[in-house]
């Protein structure tokens, strides 16, 4: 354990001398709004703030979307992301500044601009592993579909955690159904969320026109084609 802790210590301190890293980055659920963060801050989807498991609170990071070199500064408020192989959890509006929101993850590269000060209302600890948010749970109720008529595809994803946050946030927000297409790429499967039930390809291109701001990848998907 001290070894471990000693290793993320000097990832810390490599980071704080400029260094860069990369990795996964993921961003934070709608339902998390409100919530305090690890250093008694509110969460706030509109504030350009991010998780790292060991920087100091306050660092100001510069964050690069590896797929499309888009960038946004971030400051260090809280602790995580508690997932295998993810080393930032973004603020949703840094997540749509780095043109990932429909992808849920992306590749990053981070490097530090300014070193924090780990000021906060809650002291600063090093963790390696935490739970997930108790708090976060889905109630799934799944049935095999066969549909027909047109959907609206909104993004394709490879984590089913990211799929379904994503599935209950568009559920709440346009009040449509949603439909899981599942994928196989050169034998690895993707999950395609399309929100479907328009008889005529012409609702469905009004619907997708009305939400083409905040998605401006999305697609038709006509259901009889790709079944």
């Amino acid at each position: 354990m001290k070894t471990l802790l000693t290793i993320l210590g000097l990832c810390a301190t490599l980071l704080s001398m400029g260094q860069t890293q990369t990795g996964k980055a993921s961003f934070y659920a709608d339902n998390f709004e409100g919530r305090l963060t690890a250093n008694g801050e509110k969460y706030r989807h509109k504030n350009l703030t991010a998780a790292h498991k060991t920087l100091p609170f306050g660092t100001k990071v510069r964050v690069t979307n590896l797929a499309n070199q888009k960038q946004v500064d971030v400051v260090i408020n809280d602790r995580g992301p508690y997932v295998d192989g993810r080393i930032l959890d973004l603020s949703k509006s840094a997540a749509e500044q780095l043109g990932f929101v429909n992808q849920g993850i992306a590749e990053v590269s981070l490097l530090v601009l300014d070193a924090g000060d780990g000021k906060g209302t809650v002291p600063v600890t090093i963790q390696d592993s935490a739970p997930p948010d108790e708090k976060e749970f889905y109630d799934l109720d799944v049935e095999r579909k066969n549909p027909g008529g047109f959907g609206v595809q909104l993004g394709t994803y490879q984590e089913l955690v990211n799929l379904i946050r994503m599935a209950d946030n568009l559920k709440t927000s346009y009040k449509k159904k949603v439909i899981v297409q599942v994928k196989n790429v050169n034998g690895t499967k993707y999950y395609a969320l399309i929100l479907g039930g328009f008889s005529t390809r012409a609702k469905a291109d009004k619907f997708r026109e009305s939400i083409r701001n905040k998605y401006p990848d999305a697609f038709i998907a006509e259901f009889d084609r790709i079944r």
